[in-house]
């Protein structure tokens, strides 16, 4: 897969925060910040990070886990996104998307997301007027929601990818065959309440200020969530072309989540697990990107790409399917 151009230009441009890959860990049935203990959890995801992923996942990971399949090698943090997946419109069979990673001079990086840690926007850090705090160790959070139908939060998107660009951003699958790909972003709340590691909801320890797309800075933070955290996001680009013959010209979109909900339905995970005080360290550092901000130290992606986790729910995730993993055949 290209690199597209808008890739290296936003390369050139930023720099304040970091960015790095981290390629595919798994795709499994475990979801320990939605579903703590579940074992399987009710719909595939596709995680990247340490090895210390678990269905249950509690205190320090970033002591527990050996690897990481990121390139900031102190990361031992997981991010994980529901799993995209191909219908096929004629006999309703479903077929695994597999990702594909895009960022700058490849790295060598095996599928996986691009990950985002920006403490003000991606042309200033502000740190003077804005210091960032860095995430506690057990912190996790979700953000967006299978359930959700109408319209997915601002941060939450979808892109069109031709070899020029990226495409317009929009808030559903988009309803043409793309010729480079489907790729999707999720950006997470910045604002914590200060206390919490947690919440029923795994979300209302935090609170969401994000109000556009892209990169700007997230709003103000609330009295009743005062402490700004790192601006996390995750970028993924599903290899989609390789299904666009067969979907007919005039019919709807055909690609879906593993949970089988609509496009607004889109979410992802993140659960903290930076060793020591790593990420602190290149919170408080001015206008780094993407060099470790001097203090991380990295690892090649070949040395990435060798970190593994055990399969604990043993089921067929790819190849065509007759119904989603977890899920009852559709009629």
């Amino acid at each position: 897969m290209k690199l597209f151009v808008a890739a290296l230009a936003l390369g050139a441009l930023v720099q304040a925060g970091l960015r790095f890959p981290c390629s595919t860990l798994t795709f499994q049935r475990l979801d320990p910040a939605g579903q703590p203990g579940s074992l399987p959890s009710a719909h595939l995801h596709h995680i990247v990070g340490g090895n210390a992923f678990n269905a249950t996942m509690t205190g320090d990971v970033g002591e527990r886990a050996t690897c990481t399949t990121c390139q900031m090698a102190e990361d031992f943090s997981n991010y994980w996104t529901a799993v995209m997946y191909f219908k096929d419109p004629k006999n309703g069979s479903y077929h695994r998307v597999p990702p594909v990673y895009i960022g700058p001079g490849q790295n060598g990086a095996q599928g996986g997301i691009t990950v985002y840690y920006t403490q003000y926007d991606l042309s200033r850090d502000n740190i003077k007027q804005q210091p960032i705090k860095a995430f506690p160790a057990g912190f996790r959070m979700t953000v967006g929601a299978p359930g959700i139908t109408g319209r997915p939060h601002a941060g939450l998107s979808y892109q069109c990818m031709t070899q020029s660009s990226r495409g317009a951003l929009v808030n559903d699958f988009p309803k043409q065959a793309c010729p480079v790909g489907i790729f999707t972003t999720h950006h997470f709340p910045a604002c914590w309440n200060g206390k919490d590691l947690d919440s029923p909801d795994h979300q209302s320890h935090m609170y969401n200020t994000v109000s556009s797309e892209g990169f700007p800075n997230a709003g103000k933070c609330p009295d009743s969530h005062p402490v700004r955290m790192p601006q996390v996001t995750f970028e993924t680009q599903w290899d989609t072309p390789k299904f666009n013959s067969l979907w007919p010209s005039g019919t709807p979109n055909p690609f879906v989540w593993s949970f089988e909900g609509v496009g607004a339905g889109t979410h992802a995970d993140y659960l903290f697990g930076w060793k020591g005080d790593a990420l602190q360290r290149a919170m408080d550092k001015s206008e780094c990107f993407y060099d470790g901000c001097g203090a991380i130290k990295k690892q090649v992606m070949a040395t990435a790409n060798q970190c593994t986790v055990k399969e604990m729910v043993n089921e067929v995730t790819d190849g065509w399917l007759t119904a989603l993993p977890g899920m009852q055949k559709m009629t």
